[in-house]
């Protein structure tokens, strides 16, 4: 298999919000004491007056960004997917949901794959407990083109919003190119396939692809679709998957309860779908800590799982 170009979303990240921090001088970023492992700390030296470190005081930092939010700014709050939203969960249903506030919550280190940092800081519940807030648009890149042109759309459109990326560097997936065709609430379809489809988000996109690659020498056509939106889904593809193909399966570095595999399930069960349907992603339980590939192949979020399960459900 050829090797591929490797990127970190989190430079994608920061880079981004310095570009548009020129273009734009409403943008604020406000960070709780990680600017340098989320990489808002490159906005800071650029546009020192508009950065604000609130510490270790995560809740204070979402309702100050609402705050922002209130006078006209755009603010962009930004630490780890496990302080983004569990620890702070009241203000952002309130002050950031329920408010309309057009704040810009951005979460890294997403995922089993922040590794040795163990169950404590593996979030695995974000995306439900971000999908099931009324007006939140919640978002999850799978490479750092995708995140860069995510966060432009997150700056110029209304509303409040959360993204999530992972810690290690990934796969890039798109060119320039494809920037165009990447919007808010639209899947994209990176492989064709008529035999079954595999629906991702995040980084299990590019376990996706893989898997697809191999399908394919053993003679499955697999069809691969990014859902880096997960609210508002794309529920017009998911139905045109559930035609074209005899089998979906989602697959997530998250919880399967209620992320993108419970969001896609609504939507078929909604439509009286009978096709042979799994979730992969972590069961109910929460993980070890361990070299993230490790826990990839344990928890059954690796690529061999995913062909294993194709081929399982068309059987």
């Amino acid at each position: 298999m050829k090797k591929k170009e490797m990127a970190n979303p989190r430079d994608a990240y920061g880079e981004t919000l310095v570009e548009l921090g020129g273009k734009h001088p409403n943008i604020v970023v406000l960070d709780a004491d990680l600017s340098k492992s989320t990489k808002t700390i490159l906005f800071a030296k650029k546009y020192p007056d508009r950065f604000f470190e609130m510490g270790i005081a995560e809740a204070n930092m979402i309702s100050a960004a609402a705050g922002l939010a209130s006078c006209g700014k755009i603010p962009f709050a930004s630490t780890f997917a496990v302080f983004a939203t569990g620890r702070v969960y009241d203000q952002i249903r309130i002050d950031v949901a329920y408010s309309e506030a057009n704040v810009k919550i951005f979460a890294t280190h997403g995922g089993i794959s922040v590794g040795k940092d163990g169950a404590s800081h593996q979030m695995i519940e974000d995306l439900t407990l971000m999908r099931v807030l009324p007006n939140m648009t919640v978002l999850a890149p799978s490479d750092a083109t995708q995140t860069r042109r995510l966060v432009e759309l997150m700056a110029t459109t209304k509303g409040p919003m959360y993204a999530r990326i992972g810690r290690a560097n990934a796969p890039i997936l798109y060119t320039k190119e494809d920037l165009k065709d990447i919007e808010i609430g639209k899947g994209l379809i990176t492989k064709e396939g008529s035999d079954a489809s595999i629906i991702a988000c995040g980084t299990m996109v590019n376990q996706a692809v893989d898997a697809q690659e191999q399908l394919a020498k053993e003679g499955v056509s697999a069809r691969v679709i990014d859902m880096h939106t997960i609210k508002p889904l794309d529920e017009k593809l998911v139905l045109r998957c559930l035609r074209d193909t005899n089998a979906i399966v989602t697959v997530e570095e998250h919880s399967i309860i209620g992320g993108l595999g419970g969001a896609v399930s609504e939507v078929l069960a909604e439509n009286g779908s009978s096709v042979h349907f799994k979730r992969i992603g972590v069961q109910d339980m929460f993980c070890e800590s361990g070299e993230p590939e490790e826990l990839f192949d344990k928890y059954g979020l690796s690529t061999p799982h995913i062909i294993k399960t194709v081929k399982k459900l068309l059987k």
